[in-house]
């Protein structure tokens, strides 16, 4: 049995796209006349803010870090609370606490955002260990996460379960396995071309999966 099971917050406990589009678009009216609709957004829920900003607006690193910082102003106070938890999932987490599991945060997220959205919705009593980045930027490789993760728990092993390529690509530099969840914001084919172990459909699917291994 794998005892320790680390989760991606955006796109796997918690369905966070509205706040992030939201915020998004207020962070590019500083840069564009014609903000793009949310459908061509959709990208930036789930990988580091700065490289969602890089890759959009083709700026460097210190613009990016700008862009995040207004991105912020509207995250911070209204952006966190346009969010809901993902059908199901609390009911996940009560059976894999009972079935002798422990479970992890680990996310790309500023910490002290995910505590607070973790909080919001009642998941707090589930997990041991909660691990995000830093708002001044450190800690954004998933890698790095799930190993601080890993270290808190006092883990040799453990699986992540995440929705984007990135999840899955820093499970496999951690060098444990990974469970990628389709009902996320992963485009199709994602998951499997970054070598998700397993993969499911729905929160039931995972349940399984995890309780399987």
């Amino acid at each position: 049995m794998i005892k320790h099971i680390l989760f991606d917050l955006d796109g796997t406990l918690t369905d966070p796209k509205e706040g992030i589009i939201n915020s998004v678009r207020y962070a590019l009216r500083a840069y564009m006349d014609a903000v793009p609709a949310a459908d061509e957004l959709m990208g930036f829920i789930g990988p580091p803010l700065q490289d969602s900003f890089m890759d959009f607006l083709g700026v460097d690193r210190a613009e990016a870090v700008r862009a995040v910082e207004i991105y912020r102003e509207y995250f911070a106070d209204k952006g966190i609370y346009e969010n809901r938890a993902m059908d199901g999932m609390t009911d996940l987490l009560e059976r894999l606490k009972a079935s002798g599991r422990t479970l992890a945060v680990a996310t790309s997220k500023p910490q002290i955002f995910a505590e607070r959205v973790i909080k919001q919705y009642g998941m707090e009593p589930y997990f041991e260990v909660l691990v995000g980045s830093e708002l001044d930027g450190r800690r954004t490789r998933k890698s790095e996460v799930i190993l601080e993760a890993m270290r808190l728990l006092g883990a040799k092993t453990a699986v992540m379960v995440g929705d984007r390529r990135h999840d899955i690509i820093g499970a496999k530099e951690a060098g444990i396995p990974s469970v990628g969840v389709r009902f996320g914001y992963a485009d199709e084919g994602e998951l499997e071309a970054a070598g998700a172990d397993y993969i499911a459909a729905t929160v039931e699917e995972l349940g399984d999966i995890l309780l399987s291994l």
